[in-house]
């Protein structure tokens, strides 16, 4: 049997980042069965074509209404051409897993909710609450409800469009944990947009291994404290040495789309 053709969407412009290290090592356990390919979207307006089953479009820096007039317009193209030709009868499904950036883009693209900038940024561990659509997400089957994620962001999808929802099809699947104290409307942080276009709001990916080598480090402890606080990083360390939190949310999310991406990709080209 064929392999089954992975793109990842390098999205973060050449900022440092744990992202890309923890997505590539997640798929590197998909190999053989599983052949990838890197492309940097904004750093050097690469976009894949069509011929590819799966994508993963990263995280990144910045707003996710802007651009530089070149790779933004590719990246729409790429994505409003692989939504068309998965509404195309007969044609194999492309199946997208998209990350932060990549999640608010998709919502801007789709025109599914506003996308704001938030009063201030969402920077650790928190709780994420299913709605009853989320509870019977086969991606987020073996989670808690709440379960936990590592959240970095400035932007939030808010105030939804129910009837843009309803005409696409498109579920609700999560929202921002519960303030009850804090008077603002709970961001979305996972979308189905179909049953092969998936997004959310946190990052999946998050190794708690990895983010503990990288937030013990003396010069980022004292960088995270001084601009958030004391409270929020030993609280983030806290889950990151918890293995049902943010280890669990890493162990289940990508792996699960991944394997059912694979599947029925492979299930797909059996019947050729």
């Amino acid at each position: 049997m064929h392999s089954v053709k992975l793109a990842i969407l390098d999205m973060y412009e050449g900022t440092p980042n744990q992202g890309m290290r923890c997505i590539q090592d997640i798929v590197r356990r998909f190999e053989p069965v599983l052949e990838w390919e890197l492309f940097d979207v904004r750093g050097k307006a690469e976009v894949p074509g069509m011929d590819f089953d799966l994508y993963i479009s990263t995280g990144g820096p910045g707003s996710p209404h802007e651009g530089d007039g070149t790779w933004d317009v590719m990246y729409h193209d790429w994505l409003r051409q692989t939504w068309e030709w998965n509404q195309m009868p007969g044609n194999p499904k492309k199946h997208v897993f998209f990350i932060c950036h990549s999640f608010q883009m998709a919502v801007l693209h789709f025109g599914l909710a506003e996308v704001t900038r938030r009063k201030s940024m969402s920077f650790g561990t928190f709780r994420c609450h299913m709605t009853d659509l989320g509870v019977a997400e086969p991606l987020f089957d073996g989670l808690p409800n709440p379960f936990y994620i590592a959240d970095f962001r400035e932007w939030q999808c808010i105030q939804p469009d129910e009837e843009r929802f309803e005409q696409m099809g498109a579920k609700i699947l999560a929202l921002e944990k519960i303030r009850p104290h804090v008077p603002l409307e709970r961001a979305l942080m996972a979308i189905r947009f179909s049953d092969e276009f998936f997004g959310v709001q946190f990052h999946p990916e998050a190794d708690p291994d990895g983010m503990l080598d990288h937030f013990l480090s003396p010069e980022r402890r004292k960088h995270i404290v001084e601009t958030h606080s004391q409270e929020k990083y030993l609280r983030m360390i806290e889950h990151l040495n918890d293995p049902d939190k943010i280890g669990l949310t890493h162990d289940v999310v990508l792996p699960q789309f991944l394997n059912r991406a694979i599947r029925a990709v492979q299930g797909e080209m059996a019947m050729v």
